[in-house]
């Protein structure tokens, strides 16, 4: 049996035509700073407990149903807004500091997707634009990935395996990520694969803040930030959430600086924002580790650093104390595959390596071939390869049968896919950016992601904002309280959709603001 000996035709859908003209700048932000905000004071100032995050939940959802009055659908939670009362003056960085904020701002993620979105509200819900991922239907995975996937299925290829993964797919992976680097950096044992994003920052926390003073000085996570993430992190040490502001697609990391401590454990930090859209640089990120101990761990999400400039990583990144998380979930629109990987100092991959095999035994061995071609294919574009030669073709082991024809209509076909797939999905984000500065929005232009976001400034709520704009245009947005954002009507909306549905959807938006018709 023989890799790519029967190539599917390409998926090339249609690219967008470019947003309709937006005249000036009114409409969009330069930046955002994150803040917590006299709202947000207002809960932990009236609950009983202020350490119980259900407690917080409920009075801010109590707060939203009071607040939406006829139009409520929960009458016990408005009720319990309405009998508590101011206990205690609360101060931003009581909010910043508590465990119980972490888990409050979870447990109101768990809320909105399950309790609300796809629970008593998904009748209401006709375009649903809060998701933060792909329509794979639409950009799914390229289809020389999913002959990666048939071959493995065919040759029964899903048996135990190394835990840190099968060492060809971490050489292939080794040089892919060299090729983004300013200078080489890695070798295979540098690389262990995983079970995606959110599993590897799980594991990490476990593995370096396993056995940590209890006393010790706080784990420090960014915000925006993703709540599964952060809350993996404070179930395993104290946390302190950091609010880095952005300005002109830039993430200042200046806060984290000024928070370490020479004890710091560990640094949680998004290398572009979710929902800002916005990049760290890599000046301030060198910045950022010569400032904390060799002993604090840096952990970089890289998930969402894509959409964008092309741009080189610094030597910095392969600092002996930095981790580096990439996943397939966003940029190969594969999030259910649960398939990634992390890169870090060799020493700490090897003791990774017990980690791994005690806690969950290893990767899925049976997605292998297409990280490995993934990885390949992918350095092939970046060094701007149109066509390979046997020097390609000597990079796979004899196993995979390959012939340089077959290889070259894979890649073929693969890069045909992963351009036209950037060109759509670059075309749709500004679409959404255009039609979203014409109504009474502030848009923060992402200069990277699939992910926007917008103020609305009738709004000091963000989860009120998302319950009105689903009633009223039957468009479900992602409340910005959700990224730990604590002020506003900070919304995040994800554009990589239909673009029929698409267009829809911002139609409805923007029909929801119009002046009504006189008479």
């Amino acid at each position: 049996m023989r890799l790519f000996e029967s190539v599917r035709p390409a998926r090339l859908p249609a690219v967008p035509g470019p947003p309709a003209s937006f005249a000036g700048r009114d409409g969009f932000a330069d930046g955002f700073v994150p803040a917590v905000d006299d709202r947000m004071l207002d809960v932990y100032a009236r609950a009983r407990n202020p350490e119980d995050p259900l407690e917080l939940r409920d009075l801010w959802l109590g707060r939203v149903e009071c607040e939406l009055g006829a139009r409520a659908h929960r009458a016990a939670q408005a009720e319990r807004w309405r009998s508590a009362t101011v206990l205690r003056t609360v101060e931003p960085a009581d909010v910043l500091g508590s465990r119980a904020t972490v888990r409050f701002v979870k447990e109101l993620f768990n809320w909105f997707f399950r309790d609300d979105l796809y629970g008593e509200l998904r009748p209401q819900a006709t375009h649903i634009l809060s998701g933060g991922s792909i329509d794979e239907q639409a950009w799914g995975l390229p289809q020389t990935l999913k002959d990666c996937i048939r071959f493995a299925l065919d040759m029964d290829w899903y048996g135990y395996s190394d835990s840190r993964g099968r060492r060809p797919v971490r050489e292939a992976v080794a040089e892919y990520e060299n090729a983004r680097m300013e200078t080489p950096a890695y070798r295979a044992e540098n690389v262990a694969v995983t079970l995606g994003g959110t599993f590897a920052v799980s594991s990490l926390a476990d593995f370096v803040l396993h056995g940590a003073a209890p006393a010790g000085s706080p784990a420090l996570c960014a915000i925006p930030n993703y709540p599964p993430l952060v809350e993996t992190v404070a179930r395993r040490s104290q946390v302190r959430l950091v609010p880095l502001p952005s300005l002109d697609g830039r993430t200042s990391l200046q806060p984290l600086i000024d928070a370490l401590t020479p004890d710091t454990p560990m640094i949680l930090l998004q290398t572009v924002g979710n929902p800002t859209g916005a990049a760290v640089v890599e000046a301030d990120l060198a910045r950022l580790v010569r400032a904390a101990s060799p002993s604090t761990m840096i952990v970089l999400d890289e998930c969402h650093e894509w959409l964008g400039p092309v741009r080189p990583c610094s030597a910095v990144r392969a600092a002996p104390n930095v981790i580096r998380v990439s996943s397939l979930s966003k940029t190969w629109s594969a999030p259910g595959l649960k398939v990634g990987w992390l890169m870090a100092d060799e020493r700490f991959v090897a003791d990774y390596y017990e980690y791994a095999s005690t806690t969950f035994g290893g990767p899925p061995s049976f997605f292998y071939t297409v990280v490995e071609v993934l990885a390949r294919m992918e350095r092939w574009l970046l060094t701007g390869l149109v066509t390979p030669t046997a020097a390609e073709l000597a990079e796979f082991e004899p196993a995979y049968g390959m012939r340089l024809g077959p290889l070259s209509a894979a890649y073929r076909s693969y890069r045909a896919e992963r351009l036209r797939r950037e060109a759509g999905l670059t075309a749709l984000r500004g679409q959404a950016s255009s039609a979203l500065a014409r109504i009474p929005a502030r848009v923060l232009e992402p200069h990277y992601s699939i992910n926007t976001m917008v103020e609305f400034t009738g709004w000091d709520d963000s989860y009120r904002c998302f319950r009105d704009l689903l009633r009223d245009s039957g468009v479900s947005v992602f409340p910005g309280i959700l990224t730990f954002c604590f002020s506003g009507g900070v919304v995040r909306i994800t554009s990589s959709r239909r673009e029929q549905e698409l267009r829809a959807a911002l139609g409805r938006l923007e029909s929801a603001f119009a002046p009504a018709s006189p008479g």
